[in-house]
């Protein structure tokens, strides 16, 4: 496996306001493989990376939204207003001009624009035995069917994060013989990738930590404003690993088959990840 590059620094200023550095780290982006990415420790300064890991919302509140399925079992919250006030902040600043800029910088595309309303995104965990399969992205917004995903910024929220426990995210090569590059979910450490057709991506082996520990993160997704939407149109396109064998690869493309009937029911009808949880969760309980 190569070992891309990435940044190690010793400073308490969030990486990104340190301007002098965005030249340097935009050539390791482009240089990393599979495809552009890079990984950045000490992404916020480590007061309030501390403080958002206390309060992390734990699992057993209602606001999570369930995503359990063949191809992934996890959990994520959305919606801002249900932030807690540090974590709050942080996605604000995030979503900032400020911070966008530096990002069109760090991945040299132009244009980019944040997502308000974190469509697929804000915060995620997942428990002993979580999972997310190798896959690419969803290409266009949901509810902006102009906006084209381009780049995801998802930053680690687990102190003390033992690496026997799996949980680190994989990136693969496009022709899904071997995972190019991966990455330990330690706190504050920050993983950035352009996303489109090559970006296969994922934790696909169950998590074996603790069951009273979960794998924390924050991930946003920023867009560009397109033209021609419908050319680049795709759902979460999920993927077998060579070591899958058939039958697994049979049930993980039938499975991103009923996902991209879902996408697309989600696009023409508007309804929310939270509102087909919250049925499915009705439904399992009457049976």
């Amino acid at each position: 496996m190569a070992h891309p590059q990435t940044l190690v620094v010793h400073a308490s200023a969030p990486l990104w306001k340190r301007e002098h550095q965005v030249t340097e780290l935009a050539q390791k982006y482009q240089d990393n493989q599979p495809f552009p990415h890079i990984c950045l420790p000490d992404f916020l300064d480590d007061e309030t990376a501390r403080a958002i890991t206390a309060e992390f919302p734990a699992p057993d509140t209602h606001a999570w939204t369930q995503y359990k399925h063949h191809n992934e079992n996890k959990m994520g919250m959305a919606k801002r207003e249900l932030f807690p006030p540090r974590l709050r902040a942080v996605a604000d600043e995030l979503n900032s001009p400020e911070f966008v800029a530096w990002l069109s910088q760090l991945t040299r595309i132009p244009g980019l624009i944040p997502d308000p309303g974190l469509e697929g995104g804000g915060l995620h965990q997942s428990g002993r035995g979580g999972f997310l399969n190798v896959h690419t992205d969803f290409s266009m917004h949901h509810y902006h069917k102009n906006w084209r995903r381009r780049v995801n910024v998802i930053v680690y929220l687990n102190p003390g994060w033992e690496d026997e426990w799996g949980g680190a995210i994989e990136f693969w090569e496009r022709s899904m013989q071997r995972c190019a590059s991966k990455y330990s979910p330690r706190l504050n450490q920050a993983v950035i990738f352009t996303t489109d057709e090559r970006s296969l991506h994922g934790f696909p082996d169950p998590l074996r930590c603790p069951e009273n520990v979960a794998r924390k993160s924050l991930a946003f997704y920023y867009y560009t404003v397109e033209e021609n939407a419908r050319a680049v149109s795709h759902s979460t396109d999920y993927h077998a690993r060579p070591s899958d064998g058939f039958k697994e690869a049979i049930l993980i493309w039938l499975d991103k088959k009923a996902v991209d009937i879902y996408s697309r029911a989600k696009t023409r009808l508007g309804f929310s990840d939270e509102f087909a949880s919250k049925v499915l969760g009705f439904l399992s309980r009457k049976h």
